[in-house]
């Protein structure tokens, strides 16, 4: 049984942000123009919840060919220009997050994604004065989920204990993450039963509906 959280820890790209459809076929497009020839949907499975300063040694197994240099670079850049166009929000996203602050309990997000990333991604839905001053990225701890430093500098910031947080993710290494941080978690599957998520120790929910049943 999870208590009313001291602190929510919202996930970014597939828990707010819509991102992961338009990112996952630039993610495939760049991944078969260095010769692992990749579909928009298995670059969605593979890359899922994945910092892309992690995938060129993955990349680079599978295609036997060095990433070249500053590829990382340009493909945030790449990212950039596609989330500033096409990034939407998730259903119930900006409710969530109103049901959130009208209980009185503090929120931050934390997610792989770059600071440049969710700028573009929250002004272009609308979240930026929602979030701002509250937001983290695992580039400010220097390593990615499911490392759970990203969710421990949330906590930090607010000065809650771990074990009194939520996180909603969506992702297993975004799981992996918040578990190994000691927080219980939500596991938000839009389109599944959220048995992978609950296997990692999360619970499943189908709809940010839910979190409002942890704030009584």
């Amino acid at each position: 049984m999870i208590l009313r959280p001291a602190l929510v820890i919202f996930d970014c790209d597939g828990v707010l942000i819509d991102s992961e459809g338009p990112a996952s076929a630039l993610c495939a497009t760049a991944v078969t123009e260095l010769g692992w020839h990749m579909t928009a949907e298995q670059a969605l499975h593979t890359f899922m919840g994945m910092r892309i300063s992690d995938m060129p040694a993955m990349i680079e197994r599978q295609s036997g060919r060095p990433v070249p240099p500053g590829w990382v670079e340009a493909m945030r850049d790449r990212l950039i220009s596609v989330l500033d166009t096409q990034s939407a929000l998730i259903p119930g996203a900006r409710e969530a997050i109103e049901a959130v602050a009208a209980a009185g309990v503090p929120y931050r997000i934390a997610s792989n994604s770059s600071h440049e990333e969710m700028a573009v991604k929250f002004a272009r839905t609308g979240l930026t004065s929602l979030v701002v001053g509250r937001v983290h990225s695992a580039r400010d701890v220097g390593v990615g989920k499911p490392a759970p430093d990203v969710f421990l500098a949330a906590a930090q910031a607010e000065g809650i204990d771990p074990a009194r947080c939520l996180v909603v993710e969506d992702s297993l290494p975004g799981v992996r993450a918040a578990m190994a941080a000691g927080m219980p978690v939500l596991g938000l599957d839009l389109y599944g039963d959220g048995a992978a998520l609950a296997a990692l120790g999360a619970i499943p929910i189908r709809t940010l509906t839910a979190l409002h049943d942890y704030l009584v």
